[in-house]
């Protein structure tokens, strides 16, 4: 398995769903939403980019499964090997015209993510990683911020939009950190949350309620960066279990801080 060749094969594919998704932007009825959950909404857009993912990447590696958010293709084989696939990360964000969405692709084999590309579609950035290669934007390696405390940090989080019963802890942990920070902000992706926790715009990130979709590519780009991840327990089942918390240096402060509330 030549993983660079898959990379840059999985970054073309990003690319290819990045402009589909401009495309329809220019066009898009909101009357086309569709609602999976409370406030949990899908368009034509999602699907229809996720089907062009599932048939280029089957091209690049026909024996890997899939994991997707759209179930238009899916794998039963968790332990294998999977392409694991969000074709429209901040969906809400796309349909209410707010320009910040990406395409997260990774290849992994059970919980350890071999290749991750995430591309924010507005401004045409494209990150990825490949296990043990380090973590590039627009061809350029990247490196996770300097800070070292979290009293001099800049974090990331996901407000919970659905399933609220950890809320008040959720919300806990917010008031804590807004007096122990620079600030917390919340752009709608958590892709791109990571890949800029990846680069170091943010020092951390943490969310809870989070897909596997939402966050493989992504945790590999912070790690091949040099940042660490974990679950909020802090181990290792951050890609199936549900929450992650990803860092600079600061991500055993952020951590602590969590584990104070989140019990």
């Amino acid at each position: 398995m030549n993983l660079q060749e898959i990379c840059h094969q999985t970054v073309e594919v990003a690319k290819e769903a990045g402009a589909f998704i401009a495309q329809e932007s220019a066009k898009f009825n909101r009357n086309s939403v569709e609602y999976k959950d409370v406030n949990n909404v899908v368009s034509y857009v999602d699907k229809e980019t996720e089907k062009i993912i599932v048939s280029r990447l089957r091209e690049i590696w026909p024996e890997a499964g899939f994991i997707t958010e759209e179930g238009t293709a899916d794998s039963s084989d968790l332990d294998g090997l999977n392409w694991i696939i969000d074709p429209l990360d901040g969906t809400a964000n796309f349909i209410h015209g707010l320009p910040n969405y990406s395409v997260s692709l990774a290849l992994a084999r059970g919980k350890d993510v071999l290749v991750g590309v995430v591309y924010v579609v507005c401004s045409s950035e494209v990150f990825y990683a490949m296990k043990g290669g380090g973590a590039f934007r627009n061809d350029q390696q990247i490196k996770v911020s300097p800070i070292k405390h979290l009293g001099e940090s800049l974090l990331a989080t996901g407000f919970p939009y659905y399933k609220f019963e950890n809320q008040d802890k959720y919300l806990k942990i917010l008031e804590s950190l807004m007096q122990k920070t620079h600030g917390l902000r919340r752009m709608g992706s958590a892709a791109i949350d990571l890949a800029y926790t990846a680069c170091g715009y943010f020092d951390g990130f943490y969310e809870y309620n989070l897909n596997s979709w939402d966050m493989a590519a992504g945790i590999l780009l912070v790690t091949e960066a040099g940042g660490f991840a974990s679950d909020f327990s802090g181990g290792d089942n951050h890609l199936f279990g549900g929450d992650v918390v990803v860092g600079s240096a600061v991500h055993a402060e952020l951590l602590v801080e969590i584990q104070r509330y989140w019990k």
